[in-house]
């Protein structure tokens, strides 16, 4: 009698092919990474009567086969790199090759108890542009740092023309993800409920938006534990170890902490308040500022749960929180 009811398939990413398992079965598979071979892996699934398909999160290249399992009625998980790695550390699996990965990312599929809805597929090529403009905004800070090392003034202008174009693209695609956004009527409405919350300006709100669909959905510390704001105990029997921040959402908890620094300083009267309370109490500077970009994560999560604009008398904490 077999463990699992259903059956599952793993799918090992390359740039070029998939290849792809049956959990608890001899049935192989290996495709290209292209359309055509995501349809063909789409019949074989079906004809397999696969119900859930794992895939690894692959540096983007997994997105499209993801996109058309999806559309084809698959239910898909993808897993960090990080998950598949400690599954395979529990289970002692240390042999590794493409078919293994497959094999795995199929049995780790089959073990997962919790799935989660998938994302808005509107808010993904949103959050690749954010992720340009992310680029393009360090593209800046490296122009700014060469234009003050160098002394030849042919140089210098040369960086100095470079920044001025890269802040003219990086506007004009900022402003072509907003009118992406204000095309959905109930994504505009989201939008300008995270915009008024004092501190965070037009970047960022669309970048807590993209980057974050479970917004307005989730208690306050589970939003802080996605961006990686939450502190994690370090304690052991006696020891009373310090906590620490880990893991998240890289490049949205940038935006946040970037956010936090004027707001706390001038745009927020609570965060400002919030700032010189722990500053009072020793706290260092990063860690004063980093409580108030969660603070701003929580604000937000707020205003879109309750579907009211901010306002400066708001307690921070949602129904989801109070009703745990």
């Amino acid at each position: 009698m077999r463990k699992h009811s259903i059956i599952c398939a793993g799918i090992d990413t390359g740039k070029h092919k998939l290849d792809v398992a049956l959990e608890g079965r001899s049935q192989e598979l290996q495709v290209q990474n292209t359309a055509e071979g995501h349809r063909q892996l789409s019949i074989w699934l079906r004809k397999c009567r696969v119900a859930r398909v794992g895939i690894e999160a692959s540096g983007g290249y997994e997105q499209e086969v993801v996109r058309q399992l999806r559309r084809d009625g698959f239910v898909v998980i993808v897993f960090q790199p990080a998950q598949v790695r400690a599954y395979a550390m529990f289970h002692l699996q240390r042999a590794k090759n493409d078919k293994i990965d497959a094999g795995l990312i199929a049995a780790c599929t089959a073990a997962t108890k919790k799935i989660h809805a998938p994302p808005d597929p509107r808010l993904a090529p949103l959050a690749e542009v954010l992720t340009f403009i992310d680029q393009i905004t360090e593209d800046i800070a490296c122009l700014r740092t060469r234009h003050e090392s160098f002394r030849d003034q042919r140089i210098k202008a040369c960086c100095t023309s470079e920044i001025r174009r890269l802040k003219v693209l990086l506007r004009c695609e900022l402003k072509k993800v907003v009118a992406d956004i204000r095309r959905h009527d109930d994504l505009a409405k989201r939008l300008d409920l995270i915009l008024s919350v004092d501190g965070i300006g037009l970047r960022t709100a669309v970048a807590i938006l993209a980057r974050m669909p479970e917004i307005g959905r989730v208690t306050r510390e589970q939003a802080a534990a996605l961006v990686g704001f939450a502190p994690y105990d370090n304690d052991s029997a006696d020891h009373l170890g310090q906590r620490h921040i880990a893991g998240g959402r890289k490049r949205l908890r940038g935006n946040l902490y970037a956010a936090a620094l004027p707001a706390s300083f001038r745009w927020n009267p609570q965060l400002k308040a919030l700032y010189k309370r722990l500053i009072a109490k020793g706290k260092p500077h990063k860690v004063a500022l980093v409580a108030c970009a969660r603070k701003l994560l929580i604000y937000a999560n707020t205003v879109v749960e309750r579907g009211t604009p901010w306002t400066k008398e708001m307690p921070a904490l949602t129904t989801a929180t109070r009703s745990n």
